[in-house]
Parts: structure tokens; sequence; C-alpha cells
């Protein structure tokens, strides 16, 4: 290996660098902030990363399609969010959809239409797309119905938005990018056609109109142009220079690839390892990681749920909390807080802090059940089950709090809230070792309780 001092050289201060250089100052205290679900999706981070985003200058989404469903009420104004960041609300803010996201644009610019409706303004200067993301076309729409009809009752309960037939053409490198429909369009032709063509071997039943898609998309690749850039170049500049970027996860670490109740999880990395892939940031500029934590357990489609309630209280949880997805618009099963999931997902993620949302929807109950232990053939397990028959199989060990038997909605302050449900949050505090950040009593943007 040839020295170092046969390199050419100049030297600053004593200190060599390689070729004509002046010294650069290396460290970057700038950090990043991830907002991340810390159950099965539905926790409210969207209202989470819309509080948030008025401190923020950027805000990203790193994973997923529109298979997520973020609402955010603002001014007694519901906006929905599946493929934006809810960070777009705030007219301060910059939007990016990074490279790990997979997007339906015929669904991305109906999104836009429907929320600038609802009153979002001057979004056209504050969206950034990476060209680096994945086209969902109809096309993997109808190949994951297809698929899911083919399991039958062994189905996924998946959002048949295309999500994980499109991570499979990332996966498999017959994947089509932003890039790629921005760049030559006869090359884009041509991949399209081979991805029609090999969808068309496996189900010889798929009708597809590659004319008239191909003139559709001719006319996406104009109107999206504008939006499109390298975001991972974009994103390190900015924080650089000082930025503050706050990342929305999608979906929740339960339903993560591979850390999720497989095979009942999303098509891909919703926990933190996300972040870092689906927007092209190193570790070291992640700072602050935000759980979100509903004050009770939810989760749509199939799957174990071992602290599910099958009774009254369930559909109490489910009528009080409006539990219905946003996007599968299909009735979620509730059940008690399982902290045995939550502490699971903060080993993965790293929490340094949580954010605990409706616990006002509890306001009526006059005891609570928390989930703290597994127990699997009578033996308290000290990890979470991968197998899912044994996940279906273990029995929840709980502790019983008094319930507070009166509204939460209209407190602001931590000292105000009734002592049982300051006891009930000092419960999951001590259980988890994880600070509680702020507590959601409501659905608008001020229906947060700052608990520092």
């Amino acid at each position: 290996m040839a020295s170092i001092t046969n390199s050419k050289h100049s030297e600053v201060n004593g200190d060599l660098c390689v070729g004509p250089c002046k010294k650069y100052k290396m460290e970057n205290n700038n950090k990043v902030t991830v907002v991340l679900g810390a159950q099965w999706g539905d926790e409210g981070k969207g209202k989470v990363v819309d509080l948030l985003a008025v401190n923020s200058d950027i805000v990203c989404r790193c994973q997923g399609g529109n298979n997520a469903g973020h609402t955010v009420v603002v001014d007694g104004k519901e906006f929905d969010f599946h493929l934006l960041p809810s960070g777009i609300i705030n007219q301060k803010c910059t939007s990016v959809i990074g490279n790990g996201v997979v997007i339906h644009l015929p669904g991305l610019f109906e999104e836009l239409k429907k929320n600038e409706l609802k009153g979002m303004q001057s979004w056209q200067d504050r969206l950034i797309i990476s060209d680096r993301a994945h086209l969902v076309f109809d096309i993997h729409q109808q190949v994951d119905g297809l698929q899911e009809a083919e399991k039958g009752k062994n189905s996924l309960g998946t959002t048949k938005k295309g999500i994980g037939p499109t991570y499979s053409s990332k996966a498999t490198r017959n994947g089509i990018r932003i890039g790629d429909l921005l760049g030559d369009f006869s090359i884009f032709e041509e991949k399209y056609r081979a991805l029609a063509a090999t969808y068309k071997r496996m189900f010889p039943s798929l009708e597809v109109d590659i004319e008239g898609e191909l003139g559709k998309y001719k006319e996406y690749a104009a109107r999206v142009r504008p939006l499109v850039k390298d975001t991972v170049s974009y994103l390190h500049r900015e924080i650089r220079s000082g930025r503050k970027v706050l990342v929305e996860g999608a979906n929740a670490a339960m339903l993560d690839i591979d850390f999720g109740t497989y095979p009942y999880v999303t098509s891909s990395n919703c926990s933190i390892g996300g972040v870092c892939t689906g927007l092209g940031l190193p570790p070291n500029v992640i700072g602050d990681v935000l759980g979100v934590v509903k004050a009770y357990t939810t989760r749509v489609g199939d799957g174990p749920f071992p602290t599910e309630l099958h009774d009254e209280t369930g559909r109490l949880l489910q009528e009080r909390g409006h539990e219905v997805g946003v996007t599968t618009k299909r009735v979620r099963r509730c059940g008690w807080l399982d902290l045995v999931v939550v502490r699971y997902t903060a080993m993965v993620n790293g929490y340094t802090s949580l954010c605990l949302t409706k616990l006002d929807i509890l306001d009526t109950l006059k005891e609570l059940k928390v989930g703290v232990a597994y127990k699997l053939n009578g033996k308290k397990i000290e990890y979470f089950p991968s197998s899912m028959p044994e996940l279906s199989s273990v029995e929840v060990e709980y502790i019983t709090l008094p319930g507070w038997t009166c509204s939460t909605e209209d407190v602001r302050e931590m000292s105000k809230l009734p002592e049982e449900a300051r006891r009930y949050v000092e419960a999951i505090e001590d259980f988890l070792q994880i600070p509680i950040k702020y507590i959601g009593v409501g659905q608008g943007r001020e229906s947060i309780i700052n608990a520092n």
C-alpha cells in the first residue's frame, strides 16, 4: 500500500488533507426528529407530526405508500393524507416524499386535489419527490387483489393498493422509478411493457390497456416533473445548513416486514431502519425518536392480537374512538393497552420519548387493564414471539387500574388531569422507562397536553 507521504497533500495548521484543501469542520450537531407508530398503526401520528411541523422546516415520508392513512384536524377541517407528509398543512414547511416510498401518481394527484379543496395552499412550491422512488401502477393494484383472492381464507387483509407487488418489483429489479418516467420515454415504455408481460404470464386473466396507460403516464410525467429532484443530496445539504427536519413514519412497528407480526405486516420497514434507507440518511443524524402510542390497542385486518376485547368494552372503544380505518374504511379491532408490544418496539426503535394519544376515549371506563407480560404454557416469557401460533397462544398478564369517569377533553395541563388518569400515564412510563412527552385528549391540534 502506498505511503500517505507519497500522495499529493496540503497542510493546514499541521493537519494533512488529501489534495489542495482547507480545513473542514466535520461536526454537525443538527439532528433529525423521527415520529414512529409504536403499535399496529392508527396511533395518531398525523396529529403529532402536524404539531411538531410548526417548528420544522422540512417534513419527510420515508417508506410505505398510499396504504397509510393519517388524519389531521385544523380549525374543524379534517384533512386525510395517504402519500403526502402530514406537515404539508404548515405553509412554512417543505414536504419530501423519499426514495423508500412507493408512489401511485393517480392517487397522489387525487389526494392533492381533495386537500386543496379543503384549504391546503401553495403546495406546488413546497412538495419535493425523490427521483429514486418507485412507481405503483394500476397493474400492481390489480395483482394485489388477485393475490389476495388466491389466498382465500388465508388472505392477509391487505389494502389492495398495490404496495406489496410494487416492493416485490423493486426487489426483483423490474420495478420502475420516477426517474425512469422523466428520462427517455421510449426506455420507460420498454420497461412498462416488460412489467406488464411479466404479470400477464403470472396472471393470464389480467387485463391491461398498455397503450392507454402509456398515454396517461406521458401526461403524468409533465405534471410531476417540476416536483422531482435528488432528495438525498437535498436533505444532506439542508441538514448541514441547520434546517430542522422531521420524519413521519407510515404504518407502524408491529407492521414492519422484519419485526412485525409476519406475515400480517406491510411490505416496508416502518421501524427506525426504514428512515435511513428510505431517505439516504446515516444513523448519526438521527436525534429524537418519538414513539406514538394509543392509550389502548387497535389493529386492522387479520393476525394475532393478545389483548383484543370481544365484549361491550371493545365495542365502546370502537364507537368512542371512531375506530374506522382512514384508508380501508374497515372497523378496527380494539383491546386493552399492551405494553409488551410497546416495550418490544421500543427495543427496535430506541424511542427517546412517547406521545400517548386518545386518552380521552377511556374517560367513561370505571376500570382499566394494561397488559404487562405474556405467559406461554404457564411460564412467563421474556421475548416477543416471532411465531404466530405462539403469539396466538399467549396468556396476557394484566395490571388493573381505576378509571377516572370524567371528561379530559378540555384539559391542557398535566396537573389538571384527574389523579387516576395521571396514575395511568405514570404506570406506562414506569413500565417502559421512557418519558411521555405529549398526551392527546381530542382530535384537534390544540387537544394535546405537553407533559414535560
